[in-house]
């Protein structure tokens, strides 16, 4: 049998997956966004509907101490089993990228804007999710509501990823050291965090390889709801010897005769004063194209009333404080007026130009507090102004066609998704470049409709009447 000059040969295809293969295409995020938001799973709801009828029963008349400890440490395990499932869907979510269909780009951005939680907790639930599977003992055992979440926070600081790639290196039995950590969780809790010391300094006696020291720094500065601070953070030796040095000189200045605050409050006191100083120097870096500032929004009544009125000061960042904060910043600050319409809104405070001029800007940080594309917490100065009717398509320049976005969520709305800002409640929706809404929030009810998936405008600054 010849061969058929006529015809050009074709290779026969490949089988999928075999060597040489073509790649199946990667989902596109823009159609993954198709998904439609539903009730959670019908397992999950059944578990829902319980721990719900299991809240209705009345704790007082006729139960006794002991039944109500038997109650509690049932609850403690339902609460191991739930945080356990939970860890377990987000780390299988976030390996087939299950966020893109929401317009984020990972599962703990989803879990902070979508489940309310923190950056911490996000960021532990994904942790515990991956510890699960590479200590499948472990695993088991939080699966089955006997190892905490803390605990499992404790075993993966101390046995990382590296420690247990180097056990597997060197031909450490690591089932057998996987099963000696679950069963010390569950039966000897106290005793946990030696035990995994111990495993990591056999594993590696060595310990981690010389880094750079710097790479070690670490500052989280978190809000708390009455715009107070907490602070936690690392530095090397010689980062932390500076910024001890500049502490330790502003706050032996400011020391005098009978001063009777601890060492704590005089360097808490004189890290505040080191930043008071820079910012009236004005030789900060610009910050959004303005000179970075701390920014207080206070009815004119209020800033006149010299007694205290709690929550009638919005700061910058969002947080609500008395006014006489505000009457503090206004010792030494300028004072700007925004004019607000009776719906407690900013009126347009500018002319039309192709850039958002400052004072449009601060009006909307003061109406959008930050990224208003749904499920996002970036605060104010993360964000860009964005036109929602272009500027080059005849949009205006002005508070009504402005919208504060982070930077990947305003390349998000220029690449098909959508924002509308609804007159009557003041709340921003966000819609898929398919035209359906991105819905927030826990509370779906299990027949498929969501309770509130609204974003609430923030509540006024004080209610006199």
């Amino acid at each position: 049998m010849g061969l058929d000059e006529t015809q050009p040969w074709v290779p026969e295809p490949l089988a999928p997956g075999a060597l040489g293969a073509d790649r199946p295409p990667a989902p596109s995020p823009m159609a993954a966004a198709s998904r439609r938001p539903e009730p959670p799973p019908a397992d999950v709801c059944a578990a829902i509907e319980a721990v719900l009828a299991a809240g209705q029963s009345p704790l007082d008349g006729g139960t006794s101490s002991a039944q109500l400890l038997d109650r509690a440490r049932g609850l403690a395990r339902l609460v191991n089993l739930a945080q356990a499932e939970l860890a377990r869907t987000a780390a299988h979510a976030e390996s087939v990228d299950a966020a893109y269909a929401d317009g984020l780009t990972g599962m703990k951005p989803w879990l902070r804007g979508h489940a309310h939680l923190s950056g911490p907790e996000a960021a532990a639930v994904l942790a515990a999710g991956r510890l699960a599977r590479r200590m499948p003992a472990v695993g088991a055992g939080s699966a089955a509501g006997g190892i905490t979440a803390g605990q499992l926070a404790l075993i993966g600081r101390i046995l990382t990823d590296d420690v247990w790639a180097t056990g597997a290196a060197v031909g450490a039995d690591l089932p057998a050291l996987d099963a000696l950590v679950a069963h010390t969780a569950v039966h000897a809790p106290r005793t946990l965090a030696d035990v995994c010391r111990r495993i990591a300094d056999a594993i590696d006696p060595d310990g981690p390889p010389q880094v750079d020291p710097t790479e070690g720094r670490g500052l989280r500065i978190s809000r708390r709801a009455d715009g107070s601070r907490g602070i936690r953070g690392q530095l090397d030796a010689a980062g932390g010897e500076q910024v001890e040095a500049a502490l330790e000189a502003i706050a032996a200045a400011g020391r005098c005769e009978g001063d009777l605050r601890s060492r704590e409050q005089r360097a808490a006191d004189a890290l505040v004063q080191l930043a008071a100083l820079h910012l009236a120097a004005g030789d900060l870096p610009m910050l959004r194209k303005t000179k970075p500032q701390v920014t207080a929004l206070i009815q004119l009544e209020d800033l006149a009333d010299p007694d205290t009125r709690p929550a009638a000061t919005r700061l910058g960042s969002g947080a609500t404080t008395s006014n006489t904060v505000a009457r503090q910043a206004a010792c030494d600050g300028d004072v700007a007026r925004i004019l607000l319409g009776p719906d407690g809104l900013p009126l347009d405070v500018g002319r039309a130009h192709r850039l958002v001029p400052a004072h449009i800007r601060r009006a909307a940080e003061v109406r959008d507090g930050g990224c208003v594309f749904a499920g996002c917490h970036a605060p104010a100065w993360w964000c860009d102004a964005h036109h929602l009717v272009h500027w080059i398509d005849d949009g205006e320049t002005s508070l009504a066609n402005t919208a504060l976005l982070c930077e990947r969520h305003h390349t998000q709305v220029h690449h098909g998704y959508r924002l509308e800002r609804d007159p009557d409640d003041g709340c921003w929706r966000t819609y898929r470049p398919d035209g359906r809404e991105i819905i927030t929030g826990v509370l779906t009810d299990t027949t498929g409709e969501p309770i509130d998936h609204r974003r609430e405008p923030d509540p006024p600054l004080s209610d006199h009447t």
